[in-house]
């Protein structure tokens, strides 16, 4: 993932100030701020491994639980015509709207296998096919 980090199911942002001369990042996709910084790779990896440690610590000391990154929910806004011709496709399918679009999530998320060409294009698909 471009201009991201992983360690323990949490996403850490990776940016660089010319100005300062150091990588900065936060933990992303929580709401908590949880920010790190460090004046080379090794250090920016190690403080953003110890902004996470920390962050679990300190809501396991204060007797709550840590927010989760990604819980498996979540709303989207598409207006009512995108409603309807979404709920009317997945009627079409025979399965619920939420089954629909999380098997279209799926098909237009999915990683490329190694040793495909790169210059390949995928997961564009048309409207019709969407539907489909």
């Amino acid at each position: 993932m471009k201009d991201m980090m992983k360690y323990k199911e949490y996403y850490g942002s990776v940016h660089y100030s010319d100005e300062d001369r150091v990588f900065y990042g936060k933990i992303e996709f929580v709401r908590a701020l949880v920010s790190y910084e460090g004046t080379d790779v090794e250090s920016l990896r190690r403080a953003f491994e110890d902004a996470v440690d920390d962050y679990l610590d300190t809501c396991k000391e204060q007797g709550r639980e840590p927010e989760k990154p990604f819980k498996g929910t979540f709303n989207v806004r598409i207006g009512p015509e995108l409603h309807q011709r979404v709920a009317v496709a997945a009627a079409q399918h025979g399965v619920s709207l939420n089954s629909f679009i999380a098997d279209v999530l799926k098909r237009e998320t999915e990683v490329p296998q190694v040793g495909k060409d790169p210059g390949v294009k995928t997961g564009k698909r048309s409207k019709k096919e969407l539907a489909a």
